[in-house]
């Protein structure tokens, strides 16, 4: 008796090119409706900037105040201290992530400042500096050790720890070297703001995680999204009052390019020095995924936050913003192709040379 033919494999459906185009601007991260609402944020800061300046009826220092302090809140309300206290054993790997975001990245701002000159190159290199100042990403470093198949557990622990390191380097690397508020007659408000703003809102969170922390679980899609939100308005305002002011007048296209250009080669260096030390180090694959994808990012949630608190009312905040901006749409292009990239790998492997 002959066998029954078996039947023969569905082809895959051959997608149109505008469909292809859309599916591979979505895998990239182009189609993702933060970085749209970030551009979005900026062209409506530049037709209408008078809605968002100091000069507007709408409360927007209180509608930011506000909004700051939950985001911090529901940062630690997500936060277990058992979480935490696990996460310390790893601590060789901790300790290269958390060098990489807080001291390799300012010492390699402060060994390019000569190369920009006059008023302008000076308010960019104030820039460039504030961003490699900032903590890394929470979300963002999790999501992309997970698709490269890094250490997980590792990468929450040292997302969730640069965040609260952040609180307090990133207010002194600026205080060094950046014309901020931070002077002895402001540095009791800015100490208050921080407090008031950061530091009560997280440990409250910290603290109620016990009994809330499942709702914060819950409904973390949500307030992902109110996060960014906030982000969204403290990027408007800070671009109107930059626009109201004319600071990018003196800024053509070719600057953005070359700014652009530039934190492009900071991404791939950094990348570079956290593989090639991660290596030497003798890391497992999944610590050196772990170390590039938590040490590489910076975090616009704390950069806007921060920008708004050690700058308040000026009109500089949105330039101060531009590079951050650019680095956290590169960060999500780049990281997610790589992260693809790394986890196809990881599947290709032998279960036993996976370490």
């Amino acid at each position: 008796m002959t066998q029954p033919a078996a039947p023969r494999p569905t082809p895959a459906p051959v997608l149109p090119p505008e469909n292809r185009l859309l599916a591979l601007l979505r895998r990239a991260g182009l189609l993702d409706w933060f970085l749209l609402g970030l551009v979005a944020a900026v062209v409506l800061a530049y037709l209408v900037p008078a809605v968002g300046s100091q000069s507007s009826v709408i409360p927007w220092k209180l509608i930011t105040t506000v909004g700051v302090a939950l985001i911090f809140f529901f940062y630690g309300l997500k936060l277990s201290l058992d979480k935490l206290k696990a996460g310390l054993r790893n601590w060789h790997l901790h300790v290269v992530v958390q060098l990489i975001t807080f001291v390799v990245f300012p010492v390699l701002a402060l060994l390019v400042r000569p190369l920009f000159e006059g008023a302008k190159g000076a308010q960019l290199w104030q820039s460039i500096f504030f961003l490699c100042t900032l903590p890394s990403t929470v979300s963002t470093s999790v999501v992309m050790v997970s698709i490269a198949r890094g250490n997980l557990p590792a990468a929450i622990f040292n997302a969730s720890i640069s965040s609260l390191l952040g609180i307090v380097l990133t207010p002194l690397w600026a205080s060094l070297f950046l014309h901020t508020s931070a002077d002895s007659g402001h540095l009791w408000n800015l100490a208050a703001s921080l407090v008031w703003q950061v530091v009560l809102p997280v440990a409250a969170g910290v603290l109620l995680n016990r009994r809330f922390g499942h709702f914060a679980e819950q409904h973390k899609g949500a307030l992902r999204i109110s996060d960014q939100v906030v982000i969204l308005l403290i990027v408007f305002t800070a671009f109107c009052e930059s626009f109201e002011e004319g600071i990018f007048r003196t800024f053509a296209a070719r600057d953005i390019l070359l700014l652009s250009l530039g934190m492009i080669g900071l991404y791939l260096g950094i990348f570079g020095v956290v593989w090639g030390l991660s290596r030497a180090l003798g890391f497992s694959r999944e610590d050196r995924i772990t170390a590039l994808f938590c040490g590489s990012k910076k975090s616009l949630v704390h950069g806007s936050v921060m920008a708004s608190l050690l700058f308040p009312g000026m009109a500089a905040t949105g330039l101060l913003l531009l590079p951050l901006m650019l680095y956290h749409a590169l960060q999500i292009m780049l990281a997610s192709m790589m992260a693809q990239r790394m986890g196809r790998q990881a599947e290709e492997l032998p279960a036993t040379s996976a370490a």
